[in-house]
């Protein structure tokens, strides 16, 4: 059985509280979450959930906060080329996790390559 809402007297919306439509908003946009399903269980129409996230602003945008500090590790020597005389291309993670690819490497590999020592 569902459940109805009548709403009697001149105003028929109802009223949501900043704090209820962040709840909604961080509901909805989680990840693996699904707007429509977030959007239906609250009786309301999916694109509010989007205005809404619009209006609060940048903050549940899913970005996170870049902190830079003056701390800078010390210098990695020069890389030498590659077994072959090869160019190379030199990448140290914060966690000094250094990774050597050849010029000639595709940008997705490269990309795929860096994302999971960086996920480690």
């Amino acid at each position: 059985m569902s459940r109805i809402e009548v709403f009697t007297g001149i105003e028929r919306r109802r009223r949501w509280s900043a704090e209820e439509k962040r709840r909604l908003v961080s509901a909805a946009f989680a990840p693996g979450a699904v707007v429509s399903e977030v959007a239906r269980r609250a009786e309301i129409h999916p694109n509010q959930l989007y205005r809404w996230r619009q209006d609060l602003g940048p903050t549940s945008a899913g970005f996170t906060e870049v902190v830079v500090t003056g701390a800078f590790p010390p210098a990695v020597p020069a890389p030498a080329p590659g077994p072959t005389g090869t160019a190379m291309i030199e990448v140290v993670i914060a966690d000094r996790t250094q990774l050597r690819l050849p010029v000639s490497t595709p940008p997705a590999l490269a990309a795929a390559v860096i994302g999971a020592l960086v996920q480690r």
